[in-house]
């Protein structure tokens, strides 16, 4: 999965990989003090939209790139910053679907996902099966 942060004005987005178990345990512990929650909550609220969460996931990003950036300085548009599944993610939740749903609740979610393949981002790095972002 990744974190897109893409600017009115921008030409291309920038993109972080959001796997939060590669996350460092320096930055965890900030997230968990910054939005009041252990970080297996933390983890499915960004998911949900948390509006916190999610912009103290930015904040991690931005901190690694300009480690002077403060949290109040981050600022963002609603629909400027999103969370995007590669396309190898949704080959896996493709993948499993197949397995859980049948007839044509099965059809239907198979051609939601395979719009969404079409579309996403091929994550050349990604190494082996496609992990679920949910940290444990």
């Amino acid at each position: 999965m990744f974190l897109v942060l893409k600017r009115e004005g921008d030409e291309e987005p920038t993109r972080w990989r959001y796997e939060p178990k590669k996350l460092m345990s320096v930055e965890r512990e900030d997230i968990e003090r910054r939005t009041g929650r252990h970080f297996a909550q933390f983890t499915s609220d960004v998911l949900q939209g948390n509006s916190l969460c999610r912009r103290a996931l930015l904040f991690t990003y931005l901190r690694r790139d300009h480690p002077k950036t403060k949290f109040e300085d981050v600022d963002f548009a609603w629909d400027e910053l999103s969370l995007e599944y590669s396309r190898q993610e949704l080959q896996t939740m493709r993948d499993g679907v197949q397995e859980s749903l049948h007839g044509d609740e099965l059809a239907a979610t198979l051609r939601q996902i395979d719009q969404q393949i079409e579309d996403a981002y091929d994550d050349v790095e990604a190494s082996g099966k496609a992990e679920l972002p949910i940290a444990g």
